[in-house]
């Protein structure tokens, strides 16, 4: 077609003065990114004893050195998916190491809290998914968080 001639034509006259854009090459609607996968690490925060005292409380999940920037965090409640009341921040890249942190929250009334486990997944089309669980039970002094990979087995465990 005529418009598909012209659009060859620019890259090519592009391309001679030695100047390549990437949209006319892949177009606007297509992102491309160059470098290697790399799942990020979960790490969930949990309330604090005030704002289980007030009822309603918010746990952040932190995903540091991941690329590229489109993995999505999600939240699961004892075991079952979680969408309401939940937030997640765009990747943000870090200068010193060319990987991406973001972050995600979610909101729990009380009894909500009460359950068991709150698990923080991280996904991407065609990799396996990275999560981390923190049971609420262990939270009365301090709680433990369990990283997992896609398998369930645990990789890592850490108080704090």
């Amino acid at each position: 077609t005529e418009r598909a001639q012209s659009l060859q034509q620019e890259v090519f006259v592009q391309a001679l003065n030695e100047f390549v854009s990437l949209w006319y090459t892949f177009g606007g609607g297509t992102k491309l990114s160059v470098g290697r996968v790399a799942p990020p690490t979960l790490t969930v925060l949990p309330p604090s004893g005030v704002e289980v005292q007030q009822g309603k409380v918010t746990l952040v999940c932190l995903a540091n050195k991941g690329f590229p920037s489109d993995w999505t965090l999600s939240w699961k409640v004892d075991g079952s998916s979680w969408s309401s009341e939940v937030s997640q921040s765009p990747g943000l890249l870090q200068k010193d190491d060319s990987l991406y942190s973001w972050s995600s929250t979610l909101t729990l009334q009380e009894d909500q809290w009460l359950k068991n486990t709150v698990t923080c997944e991280a996904t991407k089309e065609s990799q396996p998914t990275v999560s981390t669980t923190l049971r609420r039970g262990q939270c009365t002094e301090h709680c433990t968080q369990i990283s997992e990979s896609q398998s369930g087995s645990s990789t890592a465990e850490g108080g704090f």
